[in-house]
């Protein structure tokens, strides 16, 4: 069973950056696609960025596209998402999730992933 743990939240001013890691243990991250995913209080988990373990492209929810970059390295187990030029609106938890079993179509959607990190918080102050 894999098992995900988050970390690199933290406090940062608008238009600072963080560096979110998400490292894997009891599976290898590219036997999976991986995805981060935010919830604010008060709202609904969304879509941030994603890859799929058959190809090699990333996809990005719209209001992060240009400013956030999703990487994983393989020999760490570990995903990372690079956040740059942050916004209040970007306060949230961050978490991040993996499948093995996903179709691409698939991979923007929450309900398709069964593993889940615990979550980092992420606070930009305007």
């Amino acid at each position: 069973q894999v098992q995900l743990v988050e970390s690199g939240g933290g406090l940062v001013q608008a238009g600072g950056s963080l560096r979110l890691s998400c490292t894997a243990s009891g599976g290898s991250v590219n036997m999976y696609s991986m995805a981060w995913f935010r919830q604010a209080p008060g709202k609904e988990r969304e879509f941030v960025a994603a890859t799929h373990r058959s190809y090699g492209r990333y996809y990005y929810a719209t209001s992060v596209q240009g400013r956030f970059t999703m990487s994983r390295d393989n020999a760490k187990n570990t995903g990372y998402l690079q956040m740059n030029g942050l916004k209040p609106e970007d306060t949230a938890v961050y978490y991040c999730a993996v499948d093995r079993g996903l179709i691409l179509s698939s991979i923007r959607t929450a309900a398709s992933y069964d593993h889940w990190g615990q979550g980092t918080q992420v606070t930009v102050s305007s």
